[in-house]
């Protein structure tokens, strides 16, 4: 026997016929089986709230149930005076059980005779799927799909192709363009939920953090490195060897460089994906003394006379 009709749409026995509405338009919408496929218990309690609301969605069978003359399948009861054809099965309404066919596939033919149910249950399609309920077996897209990602500084600088096995267990081979970003998604096309009746698959769409780099900063598109230079680096100047994202190059320090001395790498920096443009590696010197104390350094410098003619902190005066 089915459950009080009242119980099953959450509502009072005394809630007015809006209110029983709106509850069963709200659980009809939540457990309607083009939203839950292959979720039986979503079916149920479905085809629970359908009938529950033939029963008290329509004010002469609610009368009928309230004085006790029908009971929750819409059945007259045993001391009822006369007979009467408006079971779950007779005239008045939508009918639950009509979701669903011998053969286990799923039919959206819904059957009336032009009770209340039937109105209601149209207007949850037309909500649902942009129309009546004919159109409920119209191609639907399936649901997109959102995962997070971690990415490698040089990873996102260079561009890569990588599979990567994501939460919920689901493998997916990922195109990183050069030059991405943190916070960007990137869009797999065709690669989310499934669609019902023909439509299209929904998109996968994957946000991206880019882990900091332990040396390289990014501004923009330039991407900034402090290069430690030793003391006699800085003062005779000469080549040397620094990293970039692309790569390795071999740089110039002029001579007499001071630490904070700029060096502009033209096109080394990141790829932008509106331009198409690298920005730039803007390379600081940093002069760095010896961990531990240079007797002959330490000689040097007591000797030397060339430091005391410049003071260095003049331009920090008041």
């Amino acid at each position: 026997m089915a459950k009080d009709p009242y119980t099953v749409l959450g509502v009072h026995k005394s809630a007015d016929q809006d209110t029983i509405r709106k509850a069963y338009r709200a659980l009809a919408k939540q457990y309607h089986p083009d939203r839950n496929p292959g979720d039986k218990s979503a079916e149920d309690k479905f085809k629970a709230a359908s009938a529950a609301f033939e029963i008290v969605g329509d004010k002469d069978k609610r009368a009928k149930y309230d004085r006790g003359e029908i009971d929750a399948d819409g059945n007259e009861r045993a001391f009822a005076g006369r007979g009467y054809g408006g079971g779950a099965g007779g005239p008045g309404g939508f009918r639950a059980g009509a979701y669903g066919h011998p053969g286990g596939g799923q039919s959206r033919t819904y059957r009336s005779t032009g009770g209340a149910g039937f109105e209601d249950i149209s207007d949850i399609f037309s909500e649902m799927f942009g129309g009546g309920g004919a159109r409920a077996s119209a191609p639907q897209q399936g649901r997109d799909v959102r995962y997070r990602m971690e990415v490698d500084f040089l990873e996102a600088a260079r561009g890569n192709r990588k599979r990567v096995t994501m939460p919920d267990g689901r493998t997916l081979d990922i195109n990183i363009p050069e030059g991405l970003r943190d916070g960007q998604s990137l869009r797999l096309r065709g690669q989310g939920e499934p669609g019902m009746n023909g439509g299209e698959p929904g998109d996968v769409y994957v946000d991206v953090t880019v882990k900091p780099h332990r040396f390289f900063k990014l501004e923009g598109d330039t991407v900034t490195l402090d290069v430690p230079v030793t003391l006699s680096e800085a003062v005779l100047g000469g080549k040397i060897t620094i990293p970039t994202v692309h790569g390795e190059v071999s740089i110039a320090v002029p001579k007499s460089a001071s630490s904070g001395t700029a060096l502009r790498l033209r096109g080394k920096g990141l790829k932008n994906s509106k331009t198409g443009t690298h920005g730039d590696q803007i390379a600081r010197l940093r002069i760095v003394l010896p961990d531990k104390p240079d007797e002959a350094l330490e000689e040097f410098a007591k000797n030397w006379d060339g430091d005391r003619e410049d003071d260095p902190r003049s331009k920090l005066k008041l």
